[in-house]
């Protein structure tokens, strides 16, 4: 009841600082804003300022969609810091996209090895301990080949220091054969079929999507190796519940030459919420979500926007390769929203595990 009422708060004061922050600082551009308290697994108590920026890159195209680039930076009980920023921008009559993830954290974390196992076996503590620098960069340029279909090209840089590893992670046998310092750099291909009405809030529509990209020892990159990625989301908006349903299934592989850093992981803000981020990680990931979104016919006195309500269910697993699979990883949780800008929102989600959860505050949706 205690963590119940702790996250109402934190909801409410959110709700009056959106409420003061609303602003539209240039004609072509809006902006707002919050600063909120929040909790992950991995980082503990948190506060962080957060902002989405939504913007058309003409402004008088009517035939693209306006862009949108959530910020977030913020400081953790742990004494963590960590930052972020997601593109998601449409130019030239929507005839070009680009997209681009970028993540900083300076933070202690923690080290359970790879695979299923050690993950749930190993119980967190000082044998796990060390201290975590990374930051990653991976633009996407895609073009539009014909209506729906787009292809182009994928980069991925990043970064991953470690210092102050327990015992038990220095003896580990991928920190031995990586090394506690690797730099990535890859360069591949990526492709899409995107009929969604609004690819960051989407009512309706397919998203397929495949990324593969080969990383090598050009531009001073340490390691050689090989990822691949396939996403696949559906939406469909219901009359009978006034609602979308939204299910997602993504599955992700790397060849065994991929350090520890860059293993494929779950337990994201955008995938099984609740799970610490870097707890299961193993050469391949395989996940499922199924999400109910409810906005409320309705405007919020206070903020005179939208509100709505989030439900969801998913099953996950890590392995070595598809033929390897033997673990279920279970994930549910519920969350809120409020529409800072149409069809933008703030969302507030708490959710659970395996004897664990989280409660996340970020911008734009899951997926």
């Amino acid at each position: 009841m205690k963590n119940i009422i702790n996250i109402l708060l934190i909801l409410f004061l959110s709700v009056n600082i959106i409420a003061q922050n609303n602003t539209d600082t240039l004609k072509n551009v809006k902006f707002n804003w919050i600063i909120a308290p929040a909790y992950t697994p991995e980082l503990g108590g948190m506060i962080s300022l957060s902002g989405i920026f939504g913007f058309k890159t003409q402004k008088n195209d009517y035939l693209i969609q306006k862009s949108s680039f959530p910020v977030s930076i913020g400081y953790s009980t742990k004494g963590s810091i960590v930052a972020s920023g997601i593109l998601t921008s449409f130019w030239k009559q929507d005839k070009i996209r680009i997209y681009s993830n970028l993540y900083f954290k300076d933070m202690p974390d923690n080290y359970w090895g790879v695979g299923y196992l050690k993950a749930s076996e190993t119980e967190k503590g000082d044998s796990t301990a060390y201290h975590r620098l990374w930051w990653q960069i991976n633009p996407k340029i895609l073009y539009r080949i014909v209506r729906n279909f787009y292809t182009g090209l994928a980069i991925d840089f990043n970064q991953t220091i470690v210092s102050d590893a327990s015992e038990m992670m220095k003896n580990d046998e991928y920190i031995i054969k990586f090394g506690e310092n690797n730099t990535n750099i890859g360069i591949g291909l990526t492709g899409q079929y995107d009929s969604r009405d609004v690819p960051v809030n989407a009512y309706k529509g397919v998203y397929i999507s495949y990324t593969a990209i080969y990383f090598s020892n050009l531009m001073s990159g340490d390691n050689k190796y090989f990822l691949g990625d396939i996403d696949i989301r559906m939406y469909k908006y219901i009359n009978l519940f006034k609602g979308v349903f939204a299910f997602q299934t993504r599955y992700r592989h790397v060849t065994k030459d991929a350090p520890y850093s860059e293993l494929s992981q779950i337990g994201t803000p955008f995938d099984l919420r609740g799970y610490t981020w870097g707890q299961y990680r193993d050469n391949m990931m395989l996940y499922n979500i199924l999400e109910y979104r409810h906005m409320f016919n309705r405007k919020l006195k206070l903020l005179k926007m939208t509100d709505g309500i989030v439900l969801w269910a998913g099953v996950g697993t890590i392995a070595k390769d598809y033929t390897d699979i033997k673990y279920a990883i279970p994930n549910w949780g519920v969350g809120y929203r409020i529409e800072v800008q149409e069809r933008m929102n703030v969302r507030f989600d708490l959710g659970f595990g395996n004897n664990t959860s989280g409660f996340y505050i970020n911008f734009n949706e899951a997926f």
